[in-house]
């Protein structure tokens, strides 16, 4: 993975997430989260999120009497960050998760902390997402001292994470677009979210992370200097839409994409194995070699919403690693116990 993102010579695509093992920390134990089929769990931030079956994540519940900030001029009356410092989330507990990071074989993959919502994606969380869209336009200095708030707080937690995790990468998310879009334009993504990724991501690098992983599955070509610009080096999720393979000509060996298997293309009740293997393979043929890019499912995770699905990517990948590199699937199998072990990659 490092040569694939660092332009250097790798032997064979990156197969998916087989190099980057994700990493929960104590933080989110005292910041409850719905699991597959739980509604309305109201978490630490008062957000109220539910997880509907057959979806690939939770989201947060936007009614009249759940949004949290329900007038921006006074966003401060409703907005209260979770105390995370040393004495609410004891050194006891974070030495239980450090184990995890510790048992990382780190030749074989990067030990990343998994840190979700981002920065964008926590505004409207709290907010709603057409209000906070709108609060863009109409309320800036509101808009820029939440985002101040919300940044103080990834600080805080970026502080913690690296003085007991130590890890070497970072996985984080933020979706900045639907399949086809940006949610706002690169003006206003860059006057308001650019420095405060600059801040955030730059704590990391200077703390030992070599690579900054944003997850966000969406369309973001028009983005993708403004993410050099925030440092970071791997784009998790981009969507086919998105002509990867001309933006790894335009951008190789400033940034790498990882993606292009969109979940409403693969992920699907009827997927089968043969017509994926057609696919990926058809797909894989776009690219000159392995550097600049990671064929991958967009979604923020290893896995898919129907078992099966991303194994028979990763099976795919690795027969065309075998066919056209040359590399035996057993060099590649090093890596699969970092994924397949019921789904533990947390």
């Amino acid at each position: 993975m490092w040569e694939a993102v660092k332009g250097g010579n790798p032997d064979r695509f990156v197969n998916q997430y087989e190099a980057i093992r994700l990493c929960m920390n104590p933080i989110y134990l005292h910041n409850p989260s719905p699991m597959p089929g739980q509604e309305n769990v109201v978490n630490a931030w008062g957000i109220t999120n539910s997880w509907p079956e057959g979806s690939p994540g939770a989201f947060p519940v936007h009614k009249p009497d759940t949004i949290v900030i329900k007038d921006i001029e006074n966003w401060q009356d409703y907005v209260k960050a979770p105390d995370i410092s040393e004495a609410a989330i004891k050194v006891e507990e974070w030495a239980e998760f450090r184990k995890t990071y510790d048992a990382v074989d780190t030749n074989l993959a990067f030990k990343a902390p998994f840190v979700a919502p981002g920065i964008f994606e926590q505004c409207h969380h709290l907010g709603e997402i057409q209000n906070t869209l709108m609060n863009l336009y109409e309320y800036e200095d509101e808009m820029h001292d939440l985002i101040k708030y919300i940044t103080d707080y990834e600080l805080q937690m970026a502080e913690l994470i690296c003085k007991h995790l130590e890890p070497d990468a970072l996985f984080h998310h933020d979706d900045l677009g639907s399949r086809n879009s940006t949610f706002m334009k690169p003006e206003m993504f860059e006057e308001f979210y650019v420095d405060a990724y600059k801040q955030v991501y730059g704590y990391y690098k200077s703390h030992g992370c070599q690579l900054i992983i944003h997850h966000s599955d969406s369309y973001g070509a028009t983005l993708v200097p403004l993410m050099i610009e925030m440092g970071i080096d791997v784009w998790q999720g981009p969507c086919a839409s998105n002509n990867i393979p001309e933006l790894v000509k335009k951008y190789e060996g400033q940034i790498t994409f990882m993606g292009g298997f969109d979940g409403a293309d693969y992920d699907t009740p009827d997927w089968d194995k043969d017509d994926i293997a057609e696919r990926v393979t058809a797909y894989l043929d776009q690219f000159d070699s392995p550097k600049g890019y990671i064929p991958c499912v967009i979604q923020g995770g290893p896995g898919s919403i129907y078992d099966g699905v991303y194994e028979a990517i990763f099976d795919t990948i690795q027969k065309y690693n075998t066919k056209r590199f040359g590399v035996t699937q057993e060099e590649q199998d090093l890596h699969l116990p970092l994924q397949f072990e019921k789904k533990g990659y947390f």
